[in-house]
């Protein structure tokens, strides 16, 4: 075969490969990108000059694809895979054989690889877009949701409020006139005792929806960590949970509200100490940046299950057993926290347990 003919030969291969890999790119499923990089590595391999000495890797963040593993001592060529203008992987060419030298890569494979590297980088940063706007797209449904929970709250919390205190107070008038009734008087109690406790549960709803009262003032956020652990130290122990403190900073200076800051922190570590295993470590992080104060706790519990995540902030949503929790304790956080004017996430550790994390706003 003449020189001529062999640079056409491998002109159509390298053409052909292109044609491949763009209709892989567009039939692509984004939930099968290992199979799609998988056909992208192949068609490559039989593009080159010698394709059954050639081996292709293709290394992204998510998955590392090789036609067959590689040999680092063997001539290479690399092309680098751009996502967003960084640099997030490559894909390596390699001669799986001792008597080709690096020369022996023709030029057009060079520029093919790259070609290949640039459809690859463009599917990735699709993917990307696609996966960020799922997720704004779950977390404004999450938000919706929680805003209309708020509004029938508020309503219902309205609602209790005046008959719960008119069931208080006439069942506290009862108790004078029935002295000699013991049994009324014992009636009466458990009337009180849980009047009271609903009463609770409507202030815990109003906080959820933001209609308590505020007295904002200018706190630094690390004299409440360091009191709130104070005062849980028994639980700490009792609970044979161990904690650790970590703070950027002394002065976490934000207008906030005291006592509901305080709620934020008690909530969230209460909630930390009961999913921690025995001598587990909760984790409390405090930082800042010029705009925000940044909270962070991390237990090393059982973490979230997949539909738990959407539903964490919701009122009367529980993942504990029954009679052990309200329900109310995170959506009261996520209340206070809106009413700050600040965001609140939750979401899995990598290695085990959950994390809240919590950002507020300095002024």
């Amino acid at each position: 075969m003449s020189t001529s003919e062999q640079q056409l030969k491998e002109r159509i291969k390298e053409l052909t490969c292109l044609y491949e890999v763009t209709s892989i790119i567009v039939n692509a499923d984004f939930d099968q990108l290992e199979q799609t990089l998988k056909a992208i590595a192949y068609s490559l391999k039989k593009a080159f000059q010698y394709p059954e000495k050639t081996e292709i890797s293709i290394e992204t963040p998510s998955i590392n694809i090789n036609t067959e593993p590689l040999n680092k001592t063997n001539p290479t060529i690399v092309s680098s895979i751009l996502i967003f203008n960084d640099t997030k992987g490559r894909i390596i060419a390699s001669f799986n054989a001792s008597a080709l030298k690096a020369d022996k890569f023709l030029e057009e494979e060079t520029l093919l690889l790259d070609n290949v590297a640039l459809k690859i980088g463009n599917l990735l940063e699709r993917i990307d877009i696609k996966n960020s706007e799922l997720s704004m797209k779950r977390q404004m449904e999450r938000t919706d949701r929680l805003a209309i929970l708020g509004e029938l709250t508020a309503g219902i919390a309205h609602e209790l409020n005046t008959p719960l205190a008119n069931i208080l107070g006439f069942a506290e008038l009862l108790q004078s006139r029935l002295e000699k009734d013991e049994q009324a008087l014992n009636d009466l109690d458990k009337i009180i005792t849980n009047a009271i406790f609903s009463r609770e549960v409507v202030k815990k709803l109003m906080f959820f929806t933001c209609t308590m009262p505020q007295e904002m003032k200018h706190i630094n956020l690390v004299s409440i960590i360091k009191e709130s652990i104070k005062l849980l130290e028994p639980t700490f122990r009792k609970s044979k949970v161990k904690y650790i403190v970590k703070i950027e900073d002394e002065n976490l200076m934000l207008r906030a509200d005291t006592v509901q800051i305080t709620q934020i922190m008690f909530n969230l570590l209460m909630n930390a100490i009961y999913f921690s295993p025995k001598n587990g470590l909760v984790t409390i992080e405090a930082k800042q940046n010029e705009k925000h104060i940044i909270l962070k706790i991390s237990d090393q519990g059982i973490g979230f299950g997949e539909m738990d995540v959407d539903k964490v902030f919701q009122p009367f949503y529980t993942t504990k057993p029954m009679g052990e929790g309200s329900g109310l304790g995170l959506s009261v956080v996520h209340g206070i926290v809106a009413s700050h004017k600040g965001h609140i996430t939750a979401e899995n550790n990598i290695k085990k347990g959950a994390i809240f994390t919590v950002t507020l706003p300095k002024n």
